[in-house]
């Protein structure tokens, strides 16, 4: 297998916890203590762990590597012990997962790796890691490891993003919960010209709009699908496309959904993963697709 240069790359870092449907495990860990959950892990390691809510993401992910060429790299990064790794490793292995690498702390937050990783995102279940993850510049959400999945459009990678303290700074965002709906509105309307500041996520969408340059050439084995679903609504809406068009990145659907539940809407896109700032958006579609909350901005202050 050859390897697209590493400013090319999409490299993913993944808790086992997120990527395996380790929740029973966990359990014992918070009721018990780490010699406890070493011990199940060892006990359970010819037993492969079920998938978790960002396996479907990873998998299709990594399919963009089908004809040879490494485009996506995926890598472990878990505050789980050495010993447990066996497990996950074992588990990686008989679901073909095509992952070779793995950092495992040991109970110390993994999140300084993410650096000497050259990571474009990083998923966890681990909020203070993630939190961690955020500060230091790197897209990073808490999965919702109860979040619905699906496998549907086998052949395409679906992401959507929240917009305002994820894809963009949580400036407008400020506005509106200082000074109300028509305020935000009026203040969106007036600087339409001006792009948003960029948020967390920018450099995911960035790494993903290079594949899918490639994918729009025809060269690539998967197909990668992009949409903005914001609760914004007209006038708002401009200084998004516009913020968009400034960073020369494009979405493939944007949903302006003036305050109506995204869930429902989610649905419809089916997305394999969705990110989102605030908690009750991410409940919401929690129910209907795999999530992840992104706590970032105002609405976590």
């Amino acid at each position: 297998m050859t390897t697209a240069p590493i400013a090319q790359q999409l490299v993913v870092a993944i808790s086992s916890r997120a990527l395996f449907d380790f929740e029973e495990e966990n359990r014992v860990f918070e009721n018990a203590d780490d010699r406890a959950y070493m011990n199940l892990q060892l006990d359970r390691l010819q037993q492969p762990a079920k998938p978790g809510v960002a396996y479907p993401l990873v998998k299709k992910l990594l399919g963009f590597n089908a004809d040879a060429v490494r485009r996506v790299e995926v890598v472990i990064l878990s505050r789980n012990d050495p010993v447990s790794g066996l497990r996950v490793f074992r588990s990686v292995r008989g679901s073909g997962l095509a992952i070779e690498r793995g950092v495992f702390t040991r109970g110390r937050s993994p999140f300084g790796y993410l650096r000497p990783l050259n990571a474009n995102l990083f998923l966890s279940a681990n909020v203070d890691d993630v939190k961690a993850a955020l500060e230091a510049g790197y897209p990073a959400a808490r999965v919702y490891t109860h979040s619905a999945t699906a496998d549907s459009h086998p052949d395409e990678v679906r992401i959507a993003f929240d917009g305002d303290a994820v894809l963009f700074a949580d400036e407008a965002e400020r506005v509106f919960r200082a000074q109300g709906l028509a305020a935000f509105q009026s203040h969106e309307d007036d600087h339409a010209a001006r792009p948003l500041p960029p948020g967390p996520f920018k450099p995911l969408l960035e790494a993903l709009h290079r594949l899918q340059r490639d994918d729009d050439a025809g060269k690539l084995p998967m197909r990668l699908r992009t949409a903005l679903v914001t609760a914004r609504s007209a006038p708002a809406h401009e200084r998004a496309i516009r913020t968009l068009m400034d960073w020369n990145i494009g979405v493939d659907e944007a949903l302006f959904l003036g305050g109506l539940d995204k869930g429902a809407f989610l649905r419809e896109f089916e997305p394999d993963f969705y990110f989102d700032d605030q908690t009750r958006h991410v409940d919401s579609a929690a129910q209907h697709v795999a999530a992840g909350h992104v706590p970032h901005g105002v609405a976590n202050e």
